[in-house]
């Protein structure tokens, strides 16, 4: 597509990184562009995001996390090799250009926990993303990917039901 290329990251601590993912995705596709984003945390086939890329033409979702929380203290090696796995995908996905907008869903949080190089991962994104929008979603983005990003955004929480009112996960909101 004309004029992509640009890294973005969302990061924070507040809700709505994915979400604004999609919604760029969702903007994407409605001018014809091929879209795949790859979520290194979330493998439950439940989610909304999940399930509801059926729906959309030239939108993919590949999940390639487990089902269940990562232990960050002491990673299971199967979170690390799930992880990495995920990077191989983008990676191979930017490099024979299957997509206009790549999604790198938590890869942020991968990378400060140490599941996957930083340096790697900027490096390659910096020479190799071409005329692919990338976007790189999670808490803790490492400051290297900051540095390298065209567009940075850093969503924090203000109020949140969960804390607030001791609400749990709506399905179709949250989840």
């Amino acid at each position: 597509m004309k004029d992509f290329g640009m890294l973005h990251v969302y990061t924070g601590t507040g809700k709505g990184k994915t979400s604004a993912a999609l919604g760029l995705a969702l903007r994407a596709v409605g001018h014809g562009a091929r879209v795949i984003m790859i979520c290194f945390m979330k493998g439950d086939a439940t989610y909304g995001e999940a399930q509801a890329f059926r729906y959309l033409p030239n939108f993919t979702i590949k999940q390639m996390g487990r089902d269940s929380f990562v232990n960050f203290r002491n990673p299971n090696p199967v979170d690390v090799q799930m992880a990495q796995s995920a990077w191989e995908e983008g990676k191979r996905i930017l490099l024979r250009q299957e997509a206009d907008v790549l999604i790198l869903d938590e890869i942020n949080l991968a990378m400060a926990k140490n599941l996957i190089d930083t340096n790697e991962v900027v490096a390659f994104l910096q020479a190799n993303r071409n005329r692919t929008e990338v976007v790189c979603t999670g808490r803790e983005a490492p400051q290297e990917l900051i540095d390298a990003a065209d567009l940075v955004t850093d969503m924090q929480e203000v109020k949140h039901y969960f804390t607030s009112q001791n609400i749990t996960i709506r399905d179709g909101i949250d989840h």
